[in-house]
């Protein structure tokens, strides 16, 4: 162990040099300072940090050249700047390489999230693929958001440009951030349009519908308290019947009978073209919008505007109480 007093002029003058090797004396009144004194009688101030598992002993400097007041207040500093992660520079990547690389270790999505992703990256950010990550800059950025029609897509697309930047940096390909520094967008937040006899509305322009996987898909909408992604992949080996479950989801009793209706003829519950499930009816649902005076509506509002209204339970069977007294609360026309 070092020994141990206030590091002053006198003192430090005086320390005797030791027969061989060295010693180590430490400062009381900045404990993490401290000298070593060699045979030689060189006195020099270090402190220690252990760095990513290894005790580093780092050089301030030589005493007296270094006076005592100038080594203390050095130790935060050195000290900081030991605990930062070197930087390491790489060789060149075109920005489609490093898309790739963001991608498979930065985002966490399913795999239709994903595909989704890539398909706006894909359309707004091929003018940069060929160029290399380092050499695109702050107007390239700037002309690529403002070719982007939507201010919500821009935003999103400038946001992701952030994003990427900033782990170019932490990867060693670039030395700042390009998109940093764009204007913020501003966005019109949506209002979203549907109340109880706007539902009401909904659900008697859906059973107008002719195609019958069309018009129980709409339903789903509204019975299922699920988003239009889940309920059109639905599988008929996820339903329970026997105890009114999809997956780990608890069926509505609307949801029940409506499913138990529906021929079972495909692997899907809502089967579409190509095998396939069910994908985007656009047109069948401006046409449910439209005549239910609600032109601007979407799919997405119906899931949200239940789920606003739907008083959570975490038992399975509390919730689906919560969801049948909803939509009787919801659906019977007074």
């Amino acid at each position: 162990m070092a020994h141990q007093f206030f590091f002053n002029p006198y003192i430090l003058d005086n320390l005797p040099a030791p027969q061989s090797g060295f010693d180590v004396v430490q400062d009381l009144s900045e404990p993490r300072l401290r000298m070593y004194i060699t045979s030689r009688g060189v006195k020099t101030f270090f402190v220690r940090k252990r760095i990513r598992g290894t005790d580093k002993r780092i050089i301030i400097g030589k005493y007296p050249d270094v006076d005592i007041e100038t080594a203390r207040a050095a130790v935060n500093g050195v000290l900081e700047t030991a605990s930062k992660k070197t930087v390491v520079r790489r060789k060149q990547i075109s920005f489609k390489q490093f898309i790739n690389l963001y991608v498979a270790n930065r985002i966490r999505r399913s795999e239709d999230s994903e595909m989704k992703l890539m398909r706006s990256i894909n359309l707004h950010f091929a003018p940069l693929f060929d160029k290399d990550v380092a050499a695109i800059t702050y107007q390239d950025i700037k002309d690529i958001i403002g070719k982007i029609s939507g201010n919500a897509i821009a935003a999103r697309m400038q946001d992701l440009l952030q994003s990427i930047f900033k782990y170019a940096i932490e990867q060693g390909y670039v030395k700042e951030n390009v998109a940093d520094g764009l204007p913020k967008i501003e966005q019109n937040h949506r209002v979203r349009p549907l109340n109880k006899s706007g539902l009401q509305r909904v659900v008697a322009a859906i059973n107008k519908e002719q195609d019958i996987f069309v018009r129980a898909a709409f339903l789903m909408l509204v019975y299922g308290f699920a988003p239009r992604s889940k309920v059109f992949a639905m599988q008929w080996e996820d339903l329970d019947f026997n105890q009114y479950i999809w997956k780990d989801w608890p069926l509505s009793d609307r949801a029940v009978v409506l499913l138990q209706d529906l021929p079972q003829d495909s692997f899907w519950l809502f089967p579409g073209r190509g095998g396939s499930h069910l994908a985007d009816p656009r047109t069948a649902w401006k046409r449910v919008a439209i005549a239910a005076k609600i032109p601007n509506l979407t799919m997405d509002d119906v899931h949200k505007f239940l789920m606003r209204n739907l008083e959570w339970a975490s038992d399975r069977e509390d919730l689906r109480r919560n969801m049948n007294n909803l939509l009787d609360e919801m659906l019977d026309v007074d």
